[in-house]
């Protein structure tokens, strides 16, 4: 293990119907579990229900807003994972302005009202590892747009595997 690391957004205006909130692809050099996936929303006060999943996406990516991971622990190395808007092996992004047109394969789905949020924390047997160099990356995603589009806060705790 080589660091825990987390892609997040905050107080966001989701840039599109159906939106990849936060997309993070596998360097050549590190694998990836992931550890915890977030989403609330702080600018409704009405109850709706939002649809929400963890996939992996193939060539072609999402074109993304670049965000840089940053570390849990002031011990951890820098991330081997950096910004980058076009979803590319090493990158990691948020906020999708488009979804690319590569296969989407599912991983997990599920909804929640949007006046409590969302929480994934697997159990060990349920983390997903992607391997480096991987051809996929992962995402969190809104298959279908939200009633209100402001005000997102979401993220992705992930650790960078050796």
């Amino acid at each position: 293990m080589r660091g825990v690391y987390t892609v997040s957004g905050a107080n966001i205006t989701v840039a599109n119907a159906a939106v990849t909130l936060v997309f993070i692809n596998p360097a050549a050099t590190y694998g990836l579990r992931i550890l915890r996936c977030w989403v609330s929303q702080a600018a409704n006060a009405t109850s709706a229900q939002q649809r929400v999943q963890l996939n992996t996406q193939v060539t072609a990516f999402p074109t993304l807003t670049s965000a840089t991971p940053s570390k849990s622990s002031i011990i951890d190395p820098v991330s081997g994972i950096v910004g980058g808007t076009a979803g590319a092996a090493g990158t990691a992004g948020i906020n999708a302005s488009a979804e690319g047109a590569g296969t989407k394969t599912v991983l997990f789905s599920d909804s929640f009202n949007v006046l409590n949020g969302w929480l994934w924390v697997p159990t060990p047997s349920e983390v997903i590892v992607l391997n480096a160099g991987a051809a996929a990356g992962f995402g969190l995603h809104f298959p279908a747009a939200p009633t209100t589009l402001t005000g997102w806060n979401f993220g992705v705790t992930y650790e960078e595997l050796v």
